[in-house]
């Protein structure tokens, strides 16, 4: 019976450790798990963002995770006019629980960047690692993922996200056709338009699969 009491114990103070927002040291040299700010003469070890979930580095990972995870990380290349196989792809990589980065291809800067970077004419693209396969294809896919050691099945836990998608020329500052560049004050520039679109939808820069 007290062991049971002892587990249960463990079980709360993990639980509670979990949904905590400030881990620190306490007065006593205790780790304290609290929702509530620290005293100013507490060391603080880790403070999250409320309603955190999203795993983002490698040492949070499950072990079968790490080493793929830091050794050949996973970016997907998709533009909003790909259609089925950039949605295949995703759903590949979510269905077999690979953590990944998707980068969308929606402006003329992000066109050149792709190209320049990535080298290729054709979407969605995987990244794995060093590892560029292309166009998709379920096999190729898989066995590039195979060779870099992600598991077959997912090995994420509850509640896992992957970073929301950005675009593949994020760093580009948007500009303003009226006017200077952005001086920094918020909402004062222009989000660059799309690139042209062809007759089926498809931007221009677009070679197809």
């Amino acid at each position: 019976m007290k062991m049971q009491w002892i587990i249960g114990v463990l079980i709360c103070v993990a639980a509670f450790g979990a949904h905590a927002q400030y881990k620190y040291i306490g007065p006593d040299g205790r780790v304290v798990y609290s929702d509530q700010p620290p005293p100013p003469s507490a060391k603080l070890l880790e403070k999250k963002a409320p309603g955190t979930t999203q795993s983002s580095g490698a040492s949070d990972m499950p072990f079968a995770l790490q080493q793929p995870v830091k050794n050949s990380p996973v970016t997907l290349y998709t533009a909003p006019s790909c259609g089925g196989p950039c949605s295949d792809g995703r759903n590949l990589l979510t269905g077999r629980g690979v953590p990944f980065t998707e980068k969308i291809i929606s402006t003329p800067e992000d066109a050149a960047e792709f190209t320049k970077t990535i080298n290729s004419q054709q979407i969605p693209v995987l990244m794995v690692g060093k590892t560029k396969v292309v166009p998709f294809a379920a096999g190729d896919w898989n066995g590039a993922l195979d060779s870099a050691g992600y598991p077959a099945t997912s090995q994420l836990p509850a509640g896992y996200r992957n970073p929301t998608p950005t675009n593949v020329a994020q760093s580009v500052p948007a500009t303003s056709p009226s006017g200077p560049a952005n001086n920094g004050t918020p909402g004062s520039a222009t989000p660059a338009a799309p690139p042209p679109a062809s007759a089926d939808g498809k931007p221009s820069w677009f070679k197809g699969f």
